[in-house]
């Protein structure tokens, strides 16, 4: 018989705590060991009983999450949900749980909290489920990098602009759980002239603008959230803002991306099948499909209409993989071209972009 998977809820509000106890224990394979008004009682219930995933509010009194997630995983790592009320100019702090090594983060609203959790319910399981298989590791902090610059430092730009080749490629990126550190691992290792790249990251609204600045302050890359009728340049990479597809499209030489509402893909939105089908439509053969860590198969079906397109296909390792569930579900398809580990991703999507 499965082990169900030990949940202890951390969170100041009675309420959330009730309904999250409620939601969670409607699945079967997910046993609720006990709430928590703050960090200071989860450490004493956690002496009596380890859990496996901790759910975990940001703002409480007399420790904030954060400070506990700093603890949690510099001495003993568990698999940490947060879910937040956050609100969008607070997004850095929940980035900064991403970066200490929170597997997920579920945005609650400020206002009918309640009715969210409830009608959330398939996702937040979801979540706690893949948190208990991720590979949990101690903090490791982002290297300093110095400014980065523009050309218009040293010359200014021409009144004319080079018409994009159409044989040059673009690469279109799927990831979900454990992406936001598989990203950074990817995209520092990438060159200035790096071919275009268009993502999509599993994340709530709100929270990719800081993601991607974030990422454009540490990589030698261009990163920026994804606008509607952006261009898909070399050096510079698009993330698809939470909430909303983003498809890549043609006109004549010029790769470009659309950014639009719609329903749920895959349970998704964005959806990295969506963008995929949009890759094998509109680029076919010069596109590179990357297919990285996660739970469940979004990406999958898209990454085989992209390689019988003739787009050259990748999927990360099970090894470095924090959930291997997307990138196997492609495998079992037969939609990869290339299994590698995720050191070894960039090298080959520069390989491939250079023939």
């Amino acid at each position: 018989m499965k082990n169900k998977t030990k949940v202890l809820i951390v969170d100041d509000s009675a309420m959330v705590r009730q309904t999250l106890m409620e939601v969670l224990s409607s699945d079967r394979d997910i046993d609720v060991i006990g709430a928590a008004a703050d960090p200071y009682i989860a450490a004493r219930k956690m002496q009596d009983e380890a859990p496996n995933v901790i759910m975990l509010d940001v703002e409480m009194p007399r420790m904030d999450g954060i400070t506990f997630l700093q603890k949690i995983m510099s001495q003993h790592p568990i698999p940490v949900v947060i879910c937040s009320s956050l609100a969008h100019e607070k997004s850095e702090t929940a980035l900064k749980a991403l970066e200490y090594g929170a597997v997920e983060i579920i945005q609650k609203p400020t206002m009918g909290t309640k009715d969210f959790l409830r009608e959330s319910k398939i996702r937040i399981c979801d979540s706690v489920k893949a948190a208990s298989v991720a590979k949990i590791q101690k903090i490791q902090y982002y290297k300093k990098v110095a400014p980065k610059l523009t050309a218009d430092a040293v010359l200014p730009k021409p009144k004319n602009k080079a018409m994009i080749k159409t044989t040059e490629k673009v690469v279109a990126v799927g990831a979900s759980t454990g992406g936001t550190e598989a990203l950074r691992i990817l995209f520092e290792a990438l060159p200035p002239d790096a071919p275009g790249m268009v993502v999509v990251q599993h994340m709530p609204e709100n929270f990719t603008r800081a993601f991607a600045k974030r990422l454009d302050g540490i990589c030698q890359v261009s990163i920026k959230e994804a606008a509607n009728n952006d261009t898909v340049l070399r050096g510079q990479v698009l993330i698809a803002p939470g909430n909303h597809h983003m498809l890549l499209k043609r006109s004549g030489a010029r790769y470009y991306v659309e950014i639009k509402s719609g329903p749920l893909v895959s349970r998704h939105r964005p959806s990295v099948d969506v963008l995929f089908r949009s890759a094998a439509r509109y680029a076919g053969k010069n596109a590179i499909g990357v297919i990285m860590t996660g739970m469940g198969d979004d990406g999958a079906k898209g990454l085989l209409e992209m390689k019988e397109a003739g787009a050259f296909t990748i999927a990360q390792d099970e090894a470095t993989s924090i959930v291997f569930g997307m990138p196997h579900e492609a495998i079992k398809l037969n939609a990869v071209d290339k299994v590698l580990g995720l050191p070894s991703i960039s090298g080959a999507v520069l390989r491939e972009g250079m023939k």
